[in-house]
């Protein structure tokens, strides 16, 4: 268990600092399986106060690419490990 957390706290990292990422880059960078079930956990815990999105765009090869934006408060403790504050 652990081990997800790891690897969604090091996607939820790298998006944070303005990274986008496709699935296969999730894999090869980070060892994310399952990055549609990743980025619905992370979008279930950074969007439940409002102070992040997570966004996602297809590209016209038909890949999904997914983003996440600041939009909270500067003391947020997320951001400030990203290093948005």
């Amino acid at each position: 268990m652990s081990n997800t957390v790891s690897k969604k706290r090091r996607v939820m990292d790298f998006l944070a600092k303005g990274g986008t990422l496709t699935a296969s880059q999730a894999s090869s960078r980070f060892g994310v399986s399952n990055m549609r079930a990743t980025i619905s956990n992370i979008k279930e815990q950074v969007e439940a106060y409002g102070n992040w999105s997570v966004s996602s765009d297809d590209s016209p090869s038909g890949k999904t690419s997914y983003g996440m934006e600041f939009h909270g408060y500067t003391d947020n403790p997320h951001a400030i490990r990203a290093g948005l504050c």
